[in-house]
Protein backbone atom coordinates (compact mmCIF):
# COMPACT_ATOMS: atom_id res chain seq x y z
CA UNK A 1 0.00 0.00 0.00
CA UNK A 2 1.43 3.37 -1.16
CA UNK A 3 1.56 6.21 1.05
CA UNK A 4 0.22 9.57 0.10
CA UNK A 5 1.46 12.56 1.55
CA UNK A 6 0.26 15.70 1.51
CA UNK A 7 1.85 18.82 1.18
CA UNK A 8 2.66 20.91 4.62
CA UNK A 9 3.56 24.50 4.25
CA UNK A 10 5.20 26.39 7.49
CA UNK A 11 5.07 29.08 9.11
CA UNK A 12 8.10 30.36 7.66
CA UNK A 13 6.45 30.08 3.92
CA UNK A 14 3.14 31.43 5.32
CA UNK A 15 4.68 34.51 6.80
CA UNK A 16 6.54 35.12 3.44
CA UNK A 17 3.38 34.93 1.52
CA UNK A 18 1.36 37.16 3.47
CA UNK A 19 3.62 40.17 3.85
CA UNK A 20 4.10 39.78 -0.07
CA UNK A 21 0.30 39.84 -0.33
CA UNK A 22 0.16 42.64 2.13
CA UNK A 23 2.76 44.25 -0.14
CA UNK A 24 1.25 44.45 -2.74
CA UNK A 25 -2.20 45.42 -1.84
CA UNK A 26 -1.34 48.26 0.40
CA UNK A 27 -0.25 50.73 -2.64
CA UNK A 28 -3.91 49.53 -4.20
CA UNK A 29 -5.93 50.79 -1.10
CA UNK A 30 -5.39 54.84 -1.89
CA UNK A 31 -6.10 54.14 -5.68
CA UNK A 32 -9.64 53.87 -7.64
CA UNK A 33 -10.49 52.29 -10.86
CA UNK A 34 -13.18 54.04 -13.32
CA UNK A 35 -14.78 52.25 -15.68
CA UNK A 36 -14.72 54.73 -18.86
CA UNK A 37 -18.40 55.34 -19.48
CA UNK A 38 -19.61 54.68 -16.26
CA UNK A 39 -22.56 51.76 -16.68
CA UNK A 40 -22.48 52.12 -20.69
CA UNK A 41 -19.22 51.78 -21.11
CA UNK A 42 -16.37 52.38 -24.18
CA UNK A 43 -19.21 53.36 -26.88
CA UNK A 44 -20.23 56.27 -29.29
CA UNK A 45 -23.29 57.27 -26.89
CA UNK A 46 -21.60 58.84 -24.64
CA UNK A 47 -20.00 62.42 -23.91
CA UNK A 48 -16.56 61.53 -22.26
CA UNK A 49 -15.98 65.26 -21.41
CA UNK A 50 -19.22 65.46 -19.18
CA UNK A 51 -18.25 62.29 -17.66
CA UNK A 52 -14.56 62.97 -17.10
CA UNK A 53 -15.23 66.55 -15.91
CA UNK A 54 -16.79 66.20 -12.30
CA UNK A 55 -14.00 63.58 -11.54
CA UNK A 56 -10.13 63.80 -10.02
CA UNK A 57 -8.04 61.39 -11.20
CA UNK A 58 -4.64 60.84 -9.75
CA UNK A 59 -1.48 59.26 -9.51
CA UNK A 60 -1.87 55.25 -9.37
CA UNK A 61 -5.49 55.67 -10.12
CA UNK A 62 -6.44 53.20 -13.11
CA UNK A 63 -9.31 53.58 -16.28
CA UNK A 64 -11.19 50.20 -17.45
CA UNK A 65 -12.25 50.13 -20.55
CA UNK A 66 -15.33 48.24 -21.67
CA UNK A 67 -15.85 47.90 -25.37
CA UNK A 68 -17.09 45.71 -28.31
CA UNK A 69 -13.77 44.52 -29.61
CA UNK A 70 -15.11 43.62 -32.84
CA UNK A 71 -15.47 47.19 -33.47
CA UNK A 72 -13.69 50.13 -31.67
CA UNK A 73 -10.02 50.10 -29.48
CA UNK A 74 -8.50 52.43 -27.28
CA UNK A 75 -5.70 54.52 -28.09
CA UNK A 76 -3.52 56.77 -26.49
CA UNK A 77 -3.01 60.25 -28.78
CA UNK A 78 -0.99 63.21 -28.23
CA UNK A 79 -3.00 66.43 -27.21
CA UNK A 80 -2.85 67.56 -31.67
CA UNK A 81 -3.95 64.31 -32.63
CA UNK A 82 -6.61 63.89 -29.98
CA UNK A 83 -7.98 67.50 -30.98
CA UNK A 84 -7.99 66.47 -35.13
CA UNK A 85 -8.93 62.95 -34.42
CA UNK A 86 -6.08 61.88 -36.38
CA UNK A 87 -5.80 58.11 -34.66
CA UNK A 88 -2.88 56.99 -37.18
CA UNK A 89 0.15 57.50 -35.17
CA UNK A 90 -1.34 56.32 -31.54
CA UNK A 91 1.36 56.91 -28.61
CA UNK A 92 0.14 53.58 -27.63
CA UNK A 93 -2.34 51.36 -28.34
CA UNK A 94 -4.14 49.81 -25.17
CA UNK A 95 -6.56 47.55 -27.25
CA UNK A 96 -5.41 43.62 -25.82
CA UNK A 97 -8.43 42.34 -27.92
CA UNK A 98 -10.79 40.87 -25.09
CA UNK A 99 -12.18 44.05 -25.05
CA UNK A 100 -11.71 44.90 -21.88
CA UNK A 101 -8.55 47.03 -21.36
CA UNK A 102 -6.94 48.57 -17.75
CA UNK A 103 -4.63 51.27 -18.21
CA UNK A 104 -2.77 52.23 -15.41
CA UNK A 105 -2.15 56.35 -14.58
CA UNK A 106 1.01 56.27 -13.48
CA UNK A 107 2.46 59.46 -14.47
CA UNK A 108 1.15 62.67 -14.14
CA UNK A 109 0.40 64.61 -16.71
CA UNK A 110 -2.85 64.85 -19.34
CA UNK A 111 -3.74 61.48 -21.25
CA UNK A 112 -5.61 61.74 -24.24
CA UNK A 113 -7.41 58.39 -25.51
CA UNK A 114 -9.74 57.87 -28.34
CA UNK A 115 -11.38 55.45 -30.83
CA UNK A 116 -9.94 54.84 -34.02
CA UNK A 117 -12.00 53.57 -37.27
CA UNK A 118 -13.92 57.02 -37.52
CA UNK A 119 -15.30 56.49 -34.15
CA UNK A 120 -13.47 59.57 -32.76
CA UNK A 121 -14.97 61.84 -34.84
CA UNK A 122 -18.41 60.59 -33.27
CA UNK A 123 -16.98 61.51 -29.64
CA UNK A 124 -15.70 58.60 -28.79
CA UNK A 125 -12.52 60.26 -26.93
CA UNK A 126 -11.54 61.71 -23.34
CA UNK A 127 -8.87 63.74 -22.00
CA UNK A 128 -7.62 62.56 -18.49
CA UNK A 129 -5.74 65.33 -16.15
CA UNK A 130 -3.87 63.12 -14.12
CA UNK A 131 -2.62 65.19 -10.48
CA UNK A 132 -0.23 64.12 -7.89
CA UNK A 133 -2.01 62.66 -5.06
CA UNK A 134 -3.35 64.70 -2.47
CA UNK A 135 -1.66 64.21 0.89
CA UNK A 136 -3.38 62.28 3.50
CA UNK A 137 -5.47 65.06 5.69
CA UNK A 138 -3.90 65.55 9.39
CA UNK A 139 -4.84 63.76 11.89
CA UNK A 140 -7.24 65.25 14.20
CA UNK A 141 -5.41 65.71 18.06
CA UNK A 142 -5.83 62.53 19.98
CA UNK A 143 -7.06 62.13 23.43
CA UNK A 144 -5.89 58.84 24.53
CA UNK A 145 -3.65 57.15 22.50
CA UNK A 146 -4.42 53.86 22.94
CA UNK A 147 -7.86 53.59 22.15
CA UNK A 148 -7.63 55.76 18.65
CA UNK A 149 -4.27 54.49 17.53
CA UNK A 150 -5.91 50.73 17.74
CA UNK A 151 -9.27 51.79 16.18
CA UNK A 152 -6.78 54.04 13.14
CA UNK A 153 -4.89 50.82 13.04
CA UNK A 154 -7.82 48.34 12.85
CA UNK A 155 -9.29 50.47 9.91
CA UNK A 156 -5.95 50.92 7.34
CA UNK A 157 -4.22 47.89 7.88
CA UNK A 158 -5.88 45.36 9.90
CA UNK A 159 -8.85 45.32 6.82
CA UNK A 160 -6.56 44.91 3.65
CA UNK A 161 -4.58 42.25 6.33
CA UNK A 162 -7.88 40.10 6.48
CA UNK A 163 -8.49 40.07 2.91
CA UNK A 164 -5.03 39.20 1.99
CA UNK A 165 -4.95 36.59 4.59
CA UNK A 166 -8.82 35.23 3.41
CA UNK A 167 -7.02 35.09 0.00
CA UNK A 168 -3.76 33.34 0.80
CA UNK A 169 -6.23 30.85 2.77
CA UNK A 170 -8.42 30.24 -0.19
CA UNK A 171 -4.92 29.69 -2.13
CA UNK A 172 -3.83 27.02 0.16
CA UNK A 173 -7.20 25.08 0.55
CA UNK A 174 -7.07 24.98 -3.40
CA UNK A 175 -3.39 23.20 -3.23
CA UNK A 176 -4.90 20.62 -0.91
Amino acid sequence: MEVVRRRSFGWPTMAVVLTCALLVMLPQVYSVRYIVGSRFGWTNSVNYTNWAKDKHFYNGDWLFFVYDRNQMNVLELNKTDYESCNTDHPLHNWTTGAGRDVVPLNVTKTYYFASGKGYCYGGMKVAIHVEKAPPPPKAAPVRSSSTNLVNSFKGQIMIPVLFATAAVWDAFLLLW
